[in-house]
């Protein structure tokens, strides 16, 4: 699936946070992706469409370009991935684990 789990931080499991917290993010929305997990900080490495990318060690990095984005810590592992899109038309939801029952606002964007 294209939900994006958001686990409360300091679990043992590396995460991507979106902000805005809309997924999949939008590239014009200047999207900033925050690697999360208890392992080292200051040690993330990031990666774009599998491959690595922007600057080494940056637990924060601004989107320019829309691909799919992981990022990696030591101790906790890779992320699962956040997809960036620049499509004309895209339907978002709230970036956090949603549960049958909620009550979901829903973006159109275009």
């Amino acid at each position: 699936g294209r939900l994006v789990s958001l686990s409360p931080p300091g679990t043992q499991t590396t995460q991507v946070l979106l902000k805005p917290p809309w997924t999949p993010a939008v590239q014009w929305d200047q999207v900033t992706l925050t690697c999360q997990g208890s392992g080292t900080p200051g040690a993330t490495s990031w990666y774009k469409d599998g491959r690595r990318w922007g600057p080494k060690g940056a637990d924060q990095i601004l989107v320019t370009e829309s691909g799919t984005y992981k990022c990696h810590r030591p101790g906790t592992g890779l992320s699962p991935p956040v997809h960036v899109l620049n499509d004309w038309l895209v339907l978002q939801v709230p970036a956090r684990a949603l549960l049958e029952g909620d009550t979901v606002t829903l973006h159109c964007r275009g």
